[in-house]
């Protein structure tokens, strides 16, 4: 085996060896000890050295020459200027200056996602956060995408979302006690590639075909049969997008009807069943949600959910229901019925039992676990009260001072003047793409921090490059990980690319506040302050870790697992009296008296079924196909889609998207065609791969293919297939305000144009500086 010690990296999808020729990264492998490596990392190499790569600060033309709040050619079309890095920084210092003084702190929007850098220094939210906290602070947002209906509607119900991923049932107890996992959303194994803060060892599919070994039956209730790996052999139940929760209530009502479900706990574990059996049997609407009631609806035959339900209750079962079936109208209902028909099943807190939201969400959930916390670059107080929850960005950018609902509250959009961004990708991330397009034409100035021109950076006033995780010097370390990796800086970082922390101690420098930020410190200096608090923590943990040259220099190191045999609210089924949960009744809240009072017609008080909103709209037969959209198995959401491994997969420089032969058939579309997707949102072009793995009436779009619109044409057609173009920008409920993008459906028709050139992989259009 080749020396690897010295050559490591870490991302969010694992542990990479990094091999560099003549200071050129050649290509990244996964580390040796990984059972199931990600092929993402052949992604690193030809994105670090790609055309897309910014090179230089570069500031949008009409700023430069008009200055801020200019309203010429918009954020997206016109061209940049390069300037070097001092007028640059004084542009940054100045405007922010401006900014504070005319209007204050809360005008600043600091709009950064998580997912940047696996290293615990040189995160780029971290950084940001901590520089402008130093600056009076910013407006924020909360929550996730993933899971913001879940971090919202949790709480009420049993207890913060946050702790229940960490708590979660090992899929080790699952292989020793469970005859029955019921996965509504499947268990997609591409997104066990990836866990925030990175992975250094990939379990989930040597654990998920030991349960299979062990005789654990897997049912996959999903549109997408790849949902769920094959070696599982799971029966694949494909029901309408958008009807799990009718899914569950059929068969919570067959275990009512057939005396099947466990009264005992119903009665000495949760609150409020007595007021959804009114609703679940009829007497609260005037129709039971039978077993043929959720037939009709989801399209699964009535006597397979009778069946299910019969079996489910006959055996130790786990229901497990993934993040993304919450992406959805009404995303919350689903959520709160997976724990109503757990708490009917009766097996909550028993070994292998009772229900777990988020399996598959990432590579950890299920599997491991970090035993101490790691240190990180603390961010300081922020002195802004105000935030957004995460899926507002559009509406707070073009409804300023409007009013609108958030978990029983009443908020008011700040009106902003400033965005800066660094660490992730709305153009990725967000709905509507055309929407949010016209919605970053408001502020007065937008700044990015990146390292390629993805759609961010266009749509920016400022581009500030900075370096890549394999060229700065960091260690990795997960967010539920049991690893701890080092992150030599293996090249010199491109072009004229700076490391974030060097950037604002100099913008610091220029505003006073060097001493605030930087604590007198250089980066090299804070790597060794948390390193020595990481082995502090280790330290009270009874583990010894070496000092930080001999870390930086070696190999991965392999921290022992806090709770490898947990149960999920063990504690609390043993004596829900001793171990009562964080809720208003120390019980499951079947029914919420908190949400019920909040009034809102979209999330009453106990789980409810709605209709997907697309399906209610005025002439939505026009648009017949449900689109799915999700992670995909090429990248980390957008990231490095100009890398090798996701380019391969790419039919026609063109995304690929997932369409049953009968709905191939009348369109006349053969495997390798280009299509055209749209509705009236937007319209994309993806490349068709036909196969019966998914269900008739849906497409399946992977997401994070950098949006590239073609300004001329109708609707701003994306060349390049990004789903987000697609998907409408209203939210789960008024509860949670998450993100419902899997609720969308479209038309399709073969596309026989010359096909356009994909241009985003490409540096955009500079002018000359005056």
């Amino acid at each position: 085996m080749k020396k690897i010690a010295g050559r490591l990296t870490a991302s969010h999808w694992g542990v990479g060896v990094v091999n560099v020729e003549k200071g050129r990264i050649i290509s990244v492998d996964s580390h040796p000890q990984d059972p199931k490596g990600s092929a993402i990392n052949g992604n690193i190499a030809g994105s670090l050295h790609g055309r897309a790569r910014v090179l230089r600060p570069a500031v949008r033309q009409g700023w430069l020459e008009n200055g801020p709040g200019h309203r010429g050619v918009e954020r997206g079309k016109d061209r940049f200027i390069e300037v070097d890095w001092d007028q640059a920084l004084d542009l940054v210092a100045n405007e922010l200056k401006r900014v504070r003084v005319d209007h204050g702190n809360e005008a600043i929007f600091a709009g950064s996602y998580g997912w940047s850098s696996a290293g615990r220094f040189h995160h780029a939210q971290s950084q940001l956060k901590r520089f402008l906290n130093t600056q009076g602070g910013f407006v924020r947002s909360e929550g996730n995408y993933s899971y913001n209906a879940a971090l919202v509607l949790m709480p009420h119900i049993v207890g913060h979302y946050r702790q229940h991923v960490v708590q979660a049932t090992r899929w080790s107890v699952v292989a020793r006690h469970t005859k029955l996992v019921v996965l509504f959303g499947g268990v997609a194994e591409r997104n066990t590639q990836v866990s925030d803060g990175g992975v250094s060892r990939h379990k989930t599919a040597d654990n998920l075909n030991a349960c299979a070994k062990a005789g654990v039956r897997f049912v996959n209730i999903s549109p997408l049969r790849g949902d769920c790996m094959e070696t599982l052999e799971a029966q694949w139940l494909p029901p309408r997008p958008g009807t799990d929760t009718a899914v569950m209530l059929g068969l919570a009502h067959t275990l009512y009807t057939e005396d099947l479900y466990d009264r005992a706990f119903i009665k000495s574990h949760t609150v409020g069943f007595d007021k959804f059996l009114r609703y679940l049997s009829g007497q609260e609407d005037g129709v039971a949600k039978t077993a043929e009631w959720a037939a009709q609806i989801s399209g699964l035959e009535a006597d397979t959910i009778r069946e299910l339900a019969r079996e489910m209750a006959s055996k130790r079962t786990m229901l497990s229901t993934a993040a993304g079936v919450q992406r959805t109208d009404y995303g919350e209902q689903v959520l709160w019925m997976t724990v109503t028909l757990a708490s009917m099943l009766g097996q909550i807190g028993l070994p292998g039992g009772g229900y777990t939201i988020g399996y598959g969400v990432n590579a950890n959930i299920g599997n491991t676990e970090r035993l101490f916390r790691w240190a990180t670059l603390p961010q300081g107080k922020n002195p802004v009260e105000n935030f957004i929850p995460v899926a507002m960005i559009s509406e707070m950018l073009l409804k300023p001072g409007t009013q609108y609902p958030y978990n029983g509250q009443q908020r008011t959009f700040p009106d902003i003047k400033m965005v800066w961004w660094a660490g992730g990708n709305p153009f990725h991330h967000h709905q509507d793409l055309n929407r949010l397009h016209q919605a970053f034409q408001r502020p007065d100035t937008i700044i990015v921090n990146e390292f390629n021109w993805a759609s961010t950076a266009r749509h920016a006033d400022i581009v500030l490059p900075v370096a890549a995780p394999q060229e700065r010097c960091d260690f990795g370390a997960g967010k539920s990980d049991d690893g701890l990796v080092p992150m030599p800086a293996h090249v010199q970082p491109a072009g004229q690319a700076r490391t974030e922390y060097d950037i604002y101690c100099d913008l610091s420098e220029r505003l006073g506040s060097l001493a605030e930020f930087s604590e007198g410190r250089d980066g090299d200096q804070w790597l060794r302050v948390l390193w020595e608090q990481t082995q502090q923590a280790a330290e009270q943990a009874q583990v010894e870790l070496p000092d930080w040259d001999t870390f930086i220099a070696g190999d991965m190191l392999q921290i022992p697992d806090p709770s490898p045999d947990q149960v999920f609210l063990a504690d609390y089924r043993a004596d829900p009296d001793a171990h009562p949960l964080p809720t208003p009744s120390g019980k499951i809240e079947l029914y919420s008296e908190a949400i019920a009072g909040f009034g809102l017609d979209d999330c009453p008080g106990h789980a409810t079924w709605f209709e997907v909103r697309d399906q209610q709209r005025p002439g939505h037969e026009r648009y017949p196909l449900f689109m799915l959209s999700g992670q995909p198995k090429t990248r980390l959401h957008s990231q490095l889609d100009n890398g090798d491994y996701s380019k391969q997969y790419k039919i026609k420089d063109r995304e690929p998207v997932l369409v049953h032969p009968q709905d191939a058939a009348p369109r006349n579309l053969q495997d390798g065609d280009v299509v055209e997707l749209y509705n009236e949102r937007g319209r994309c072009l993806a490349g068709v791969r036909i196969t019966d793995d998914i269900r008739q009436g849906c497409i399946f779009l992977w997401t994070g293919a950098w949006h590239d619109p073609d300004y001329s044409t109708a609707s701003h057609r994306d060349r390049h297939g990004n789903p987000n173009v697609l998907t409408h920008d209203e939210r789960t409920s008024s509860l949670a305000q998450g993100p419902a993008a899997h609720s969308t459906q479209v038309q399709m028709q073969r596309f026989d144009d010359p096909l356009p050139t994909v241009t985003v992989h490409e540096a955009p259009e500079f002018a000359s500086l005056p």
